[in-house]
């Protein structure tokens, strides 16, 4: 199956690879493959290769557009290092969304990602922000749980959700069962976290346009 990795390698136009998601009428996906393990190393030699993403996906934003479709948000997956593939999302984005587990060593790889965004903002994307940060596998009875959420709280209250996603089994089975957790047991705690979360994100993002509308 195509996906991303033909977009960033082969310069196959997203519109090619994009897919509808079932039961989903408005949700569309550009899905990744094992190859994408590999684009790292290709990409190295390629012209302007930090704006393989960014050009993909704004030439398929504009494509949508002229047919009359827009998308409220596009959500672009990273993996979890600071190579290539990364630096290619975080050119393309407006904003960074960033899930720390509640662990020690989550708080240190913020502290490299926070270097790497101002290096992007310098050299590829002035205009980048992180925005949001959820905190994830949150574990409320035990002290490190609670001190990173803190200490995260502390560096970064408006960027923060105010609500934490609880460490559940459900969140954990439901890949195995090829679903997300909303499709697989939407009532369960970590889907009700994730709903508040999304619903908090929805309404950050009205209350900007709000703003920027009445300074305009």
């Amino acid at each position: 199956m195509e996906g991303i990795y033909e977009v960033l390698i082969n310069d196959l136009p997203i519109a090619n690879v994009v897919q509808k998601v079932a039961g989903f009428p408005h949700l569309e996906i550009v899905a990744a493959n094992s190859d994408l393990a590999g684009a790292e190393i290709l990409l190295v030699p390629t012209v302007a290769r930090e704006f393989r993403l960014q050009s993909a996906l704004n030439n398929f934003l504009t494509f949508k557009q002229s047919a009359g479709q827009r998308f409220d948000y596009v959500f672009i997956d990273c993996p979890p290092s600071l190579g290539l593939l990364t630096i290619n999302a975080l050119t393309a984005a407006d904003e960074v969304l960033v899930p720390i587990q509640c662990e020690y060593y989550s708080l240190e790889g913020l502290s490299l990602l926070l270097e790497t965004l101002k290096e992007v903002q310098k050299r590829l994307n002035p205009k980048i922000v992180l925005s949001t940060i959820v905190l994830t596998m949150f574990d409320s009875r035990t002290r490190l749980a609670s001190d990173v959420a803190e200490s995260v709280r502390k560096h970064f209250p408006d960027q923060l959700i105010n609500t934490p996603i609880p460490r559940a089994v459900r969140v954990s089975e439901a890949p195995s069962y090829g679903q997300t957790v909303m499709t697989y047991d939407a009532s369960s705690p970590g889907a009700v976290a994730y709903m508040i979360v999304a619903r908090e994100i929805s309404n950050r993002g009205s209350s900007q346009i709000s703003i920027r509308n009445e300074s305009a």
